[in-house]
Parts: structure tokens; sequence; C-alpha cells
């Protein structure tokens, strides 16, 4: 396989994100070292579900463009947002576990990654040092504004939601990062980390952000809300019951099935030079199939295409997905992890 000129690895690195803080940055770290590395990191809360796929998905790119990739299973991070302490030896072994799997069922070298446990680093004196640090030189206010839309908030909010932030900014040091890649809804934190981590003596990092992908009813994909998403161990008629009674108001591309088709489904199907079939009734024009998103956004956008026939496509597709998931391990840990 030829190789990537920088150019190539920043274009690869920069599909389907939302934002990148600072790309010149980006640019001159492609430049000037050969193998990179991106930290992505999950606390160890409710279970992984369909949504995984598209970061981890953005990871393989990560991969394909030269850098070492870790994946961070933050387990201090969960029980600081609500898992209880008991349960967080299981809840890790579940994540990595269904992290793994998904990684698989994308064909991604997992030679190639390295997982990281939080605690195995974060209980470590030098960590706990800096965590002081840097909590002397910020406010409840800082810390409360930077974990804003990842922590759950009350009007009594625990100490512990406070410590999140800091300890993520830590991570990019601790992990060794060149790169921290995370959702949008986690750009409050990773401009903290940028802000603060020069405060105490380390460099900051670059910041990439994916957009967050809408649920089926019409809001983020929540691994704690059923209606909102598909769980990993979900049968096949579970799976297409969950699609059938998505929002999918025809006309309206603004919905979790035409997201998940756009930054999942087609860009397997790019990458991997195959169509994309809607099958349909020959009194409705027979199947039909489509090379990229925007061919299958502007027939829908114009009512060429039925939602219910979209759907249907769609079923198939998580269903061929999630076939490649050993469903029965996962469930099996679950029993542990989520008694």
């Amino acid at each position: 396989m030829k190789a990537l000129t920088v150019d190539e690895k920043l274009e690869l690195v920069k599909r389907n994100t939302q934002e990148i803080v600072q790309e010149e940055e980006l640019k001159k770290l492609l430049k000037e070292k050969k193998n990179p590395v991106v930290y992505w990191g999950t606390a160890v809360t409710g279970k992984p579900s369909l949504a995984y796929f598209f970061p981890l998905l953005k990871l393989d790119d990560f991969l394909k463009a030269g850098f070492k990739v870790k994946v961070l299973l933050a387990d201090l991070h969960g029980a600081l947002d609500g898992t209880p302490w008991i349960d967080l030896e299981n809840r890790y072994d579940y994540y990595e576990e269904a992290i793994k799997q998904i990684f698989l069922a994308l064909n991604a070298d997992l030679t190639k990654i390295e997982f990281v446990k939080g605690s195995e680093f974060q209980l470590k004196p030098e960590y706990s040092y800096d965590i002081l640090k840097m909590a002397s030189l910020n406010s409840v206010r800082d810390c409360t504004k930077a974990s804003a839309e990842v922590i759950k908030s009350s009007d009594n909010p625990k100490l512990g939601g406070l410590i999140y932030p800091i300890m993520q900014a830590l991570d990019e040091q601790y992990l060794d990062a060149d790169v921290q890649f995370g959702g949008v809804d986690q750009r409050k934190i990773l401009m903290f980390a940028r802000e603060n981590l020069p405060k105490i003596g380390w460099e900051r990092r670059v910041e990439i952000m994916n957009p967050m992908i809408p649920g089926l009813i019409g809001k983020k994909m929540s691994s704690s809300d059923v209606k909102s998403k598909i769980d990993l161990t979900d049968d096949e008629k579970t799976i297409k019951d969950k699609i059938n009674k998505a929002e999918c108001v025809e006309g309206d591309s603004d919905n979790g099935i035409m997201a998940f088709l756009k930054y999942v489904i087609m860009i397997i199907k790019e990458d991997t030079k195959k169509k994309f079939v809607v099958k349909r009734d020959k009194k409705h024009g027979g199947n039909i199939e489509y090379s990229n998103y925007a061919e299958i956004e502007k027939d829908f956008i114009k009512k060429e295409l039925h939602p219910m026939d979209l759907k249907n496509a769609v079923s198939e597709e998580i269903i061929n997905l999630l076939s490649k998931i050993d469903k029965k391990k996962l469930d099996s840990l679950a029993v542990k992890a989520y008694k």
C-alpha cells in the first residue's frame, strides 16, 4: 500500500469531524512525527451502543493516517459520573470486550490499538499531585462550566463532577498523547485542557471533535435512553422495530437514521467500494443503488426515496454490522456489570 502524504493524512483525519483546534498544529504534527498518538476516552457508565461505531470508525481513520491509537477506558471517571464503585471492574470488562468487538466488526487492526485502564495511572502520586496543582488554579465555576455538557448536573452537584475535567485534561499528558479526540459535546473540557496544561508546565494538545449523532427519537443517541439507541446485543426483530419507530420525516434529512447512514454506513461502503442498496417493489421503481451519501440525501429531500424503504435498507445494514458481535459473550458480561 502506497504511503500517504501529509496532506492525504490530514484530509483523512479531518473526514467527518466538526472542529479541529488547531488545524495548523495538526499539520505541523503530521509533518514532524511519523506515528503521533491520539487518545479517545470513554467513562464506563451505561452500555456502549450502536452509536459507538461512529467514533471507533473515526479512530480507524487515525490508524490509516499512521497514528498510534490509545483507548482510555476510564473507570474512575465512570465512578465520578455515577457508576457504583463496586461495579467498576465488571463495567471495565464489559466496555473492553464491547469496544474490541466493534473494532473487529469494522476490520480495524487491534494490534495497533492500546487499551488503557484509567486507574492504572490515575492513582499514581505524580498524577494526584498535578490534580491538586490544577485544582489550585481553577474555581468551582471554571470546573462546573467545563463539565456542563458531560457530567450529570443538578442544583447540588457532586464534587467528583468538578474533578472530572481536571483529570481529563491531565490524561493527555499521562497518556503521552499528541491529540485528544472526542465528541463536540466535550468541547468545553477540551478547551479547559488547552488552557490549563501549560499553567502547570505541560504542552497543550491538538483537540479534534466529531459531531454528535442524533438519537432515533430526535436527540443525541444516549446509552441511558433505551428508545433512542440500538444496543449491541439487540436481535434482528428488535433492531427492525426500533428503526421502524424512529423519527424519519419524508423530505427532512435531519434525523438519526440519515446521520448514521452518513457517518457510518456510507463511509464503510465508500472505503470498501460497495453500493448501498435500497430494495423496492417493481411497482415503486425497483431496487436502487447509491455510491455516496449525497445521492441518498438528494433523493430523500426530493421525496423520491420513501422513509420506509430507507428504514428497511438501514435496518439490514445495521443487522449485518451487529452480526459480527458476539452477543452471548456480551450478555454474559452484562449480567455482572449491570446487575
